[in-house]
């Protein structure tokens, strides 16, 4: 069996391959198109292995919920450069894991590698068409999922994925406008603010410790006596408390309350009780290391 132009160009839309290389995939398949697929996939798993060694420190970091806010997920999909992250079909793949994790809840990307998504593909084989037809190293970093009333924010086009979650004893008041702007307030707080913790009570004592000790060593080497010093330090455990832990902290849009304040006071004007729950926030490619890289040197090496 052969193939025709019509065949190449249909395999070229199909898989985003060049045009030898699915001359090349049809001709080894006899024209059978499947096959044709399944031989650029193939060829395909081999680059990705070879780009695997590359760091994935861009892409995009994001979150999504349901219609209702009732179910909702944060989620980091690397790639090598920031141009990919502005990529339609990079961000359409990032979109499918979310809707894939909210639908099926994985319990890690392991999990979710292996989970089919669409038209009998998994999470995996779709990750693998991509590498080859993006031609990058892309990597699905990590996610959080969040069953409930949520919030979720994004900043930046995908810098920062935000996803909160809150009790609210009045179901109904969590469908109205004023807690929706509230909800996006404090997802808002969270992407610019970066708390550590949500309360004080959720810092590990072996952080605490270590923040009086710096704390006390400060003041001391100030020539203060060591029994003020430990109560300088209790006073600026507070300040240190109104840095890292979200309900401590001023809220942005105004000054004269925390955040814990202010839902107090959201929660007395919808008539009900709201309790931030949980949080997480996603910075693509926080704490990967970045490969720097000399262009110069770059382009001459190419050129020699």
């Amino acid at each position: 069996m052969g193939f025709t132009a019509k065949d190449v160009k249909e395999l070229r839309e199909k898989t985003g391959c060049g045009m030898m290389d699915c001359k090349k995939a049809l001709a080894s398949s006899d024209g059978n198109m499947e096959a044709a697929i399944d031989f650029l996939r193939e060829k395909g798993l081999a680059a990705a292995t070879k780009k695997a060694s590359r760091v994935a420190a861009e892409g995009l970091a994001m979150a999504y919920t349901n219609s209702d806010c009732t179910l909702g997920v944060a989620i980091e999909v690397n790639s090598e450069t920031d141009f990919v992250a502005k990529n339609a079909e990079f961000q359409a793949f990032v979109k499918l894991c979310g809707e894939t994790i909210m639908e099926k809840n994985p319990e890690s990307v392991e999990d979710l590698l292996k989970l089919t998504a669409t038209d009998g593909k998994t999470i995996e084989n779709i990750l693998q068409e991509k590498i080859l037809t993006i031609g990058e190293n892309l990597k699905i970093r990590r996610f959080k999922r969040f069953d409930g009333v949520v919030s979720g924010y994004v900043h930046a086009n995908g810098k920062i994925g935000v996803l909160v979650k809150f009790d609210v004893k009045d179901t109904e008041a969590a469908k109205t406008d004023a807690f929706k702007s509230y909800a996006k307030d404090v997802a808002m707080q969270i992407a610019a603010v970066n708390p550590l913790y949500l309360e004080p009570s959720d810092v590990p004592e072996d952080v605490l410790a270590h923040e009086r000790k710096i704390l006390k060593e400060q003041i001391v080497s100030s020539g203060k006596p060591e029994n003020i010093a430990e109560k300088i330090v209790e006073g600026r455990i507070g300040k240190f408390y109104k840095e890292v832990c979200l309900t401590n902290q001023v809220f942005v849009k105004d000054s004269s309350v925390n955040v814990a304040e202010h839902t107090n006071n959201i929660a007395k004007e919808l008539n009900t009780q709201i309790k931030i729950v949980s949080f997480v926030r996603f910075e693509k490619g926080e704490g990967i290391e970045k490969k720097e890289d000399n262009f110069a040197d770059e382009v001459a090496g190419m050129i020699k």
